[in-house]
């Protein structure tokens, strides 16, 4: 069985395309990569890559990305709507068939050590690739974001990172880890107060007493106010539970959803799970989808 990694970088430029393209173009030229998704936003200034490979294809394409993320972005300058330390802010590695999570994990601890090595960046290990507890949860690595890590990294030795100079220059830092999927999900309200996105991302996050295996923080994007979060495990905390709490929590606030969108790429089975539920399809099968049955 051949064995594919997926790996989704996110890097902090969604406003130069030229600089993208660069960074994608860097990927792709990597032999055995295959890119599937490119997303940027302006607001955010944010582009998340999706692309899959063999593991070894998939740590070298994730590399080169980095070192063109490195040469062509400047975090001194820049400014977005989405917490980031690093010109390449983060790589996970997905397992997604014939690999194992622990084949995952010592990919990233390769692609950690090389970053650190070869590009002399700071790199912090999270998810299943942490070596601390306290650094599984990627919005604990970034608290601070460039300019507080960069103030600290040198003194305070919890911000010590696992590869790479106790010092951070205009690429700042990246984090390097392995998860399972996780779904970036984002719902939009009609209204331009993003102090009630505000309020509903922190009844959502479980930080701060919400649903397990939901990330969420209230932003403006093109003048509406947004909802952003990521869903750590869909079969736990499923996508369709999450709107409909976006809902009500905003009905709250005589506020409604316009719509919602997606920030990369998501597993067939969040969109199946939704579908059943908000169908009610009562013992629906998978292979009842005719493209499942075609394909089987």
């Amino acid at each position: 069985m051949q064995q594919i990694v997926e790996c989704v970088p996110n890097f902090s430029e969604g406003r130069r395309q030229e600089v993208i393209d660069a960074i994608v173009a860097a990927i792709a030229a990597v032999p055995g990569t295959k890119v599937l998704d490119v997303q940027s936003d302006a607001d955010h200034n944010r582009t998340v890559v999706t692309f899959v490979g063999e593991p070894e294809a998939a740590l070298e394409g994730a590399f080169q990305g980095a070192r063109q993320a490195a040469a062509l972005i400047d975090l001194t300058v820049h400014r977005g709507e989405h917490p980031r330390m690093g010109a390449t802010d983060v790589i996970p590695f997905i397992p997604v068939r014939g690999v194992s999570m622990e084949e995952c994990v010592a990919l990233a601890r390769r692609l950690g050590q090389r970053i650190g090595d070869e590009l002399a960046l700071p790199v912090y290990l999270y998810a299943k690739a942490a070596t601390r507890p306290e650094r599984e949860s990627l919005p604990a690595v970034r608290k601070g974001e460039f300019e507080g890590i960069r103030e600290l990294i040198g003194s305070d030795p919890a911000r010590t990172p696992d590869f790479g100079p106790r010092q951070m220059g205009p690429a700042g830092a990246t984090a390097v880890g392995a998860r399972p999927f996780l779904i970036a999900f984002n719902v939009y309200l009609n209204t331009a107060d993003v102090e009630i996105a505000k309020k509903i991302a922190k009844t959502l996050r479980f930080s701060s007493g919400g649903l397990r295996y939901v990330q969420a923080m209230g932003v403006l994007v093109e003048g509406q106010a947004q909802v952003s979060m990521n869903l750590t495990d869909f079969r736990q905390t499923a996508m369709h539970t999450v709107l409909e709490m976006v809902r009500r929590e905003a009905a709250r606030y005589g506020a409604a959803v316009t719509r919602s969108e997606l920030v990369g790429m998501l597993p067939q089975q969040a969109l199946m799970d939704a579908a059943c539920w908000y169908l009610q399809l009562d013992g629906f099968k998978p292979d009842q989808v005719l493209e499942n049955r075609l394909m089987s």
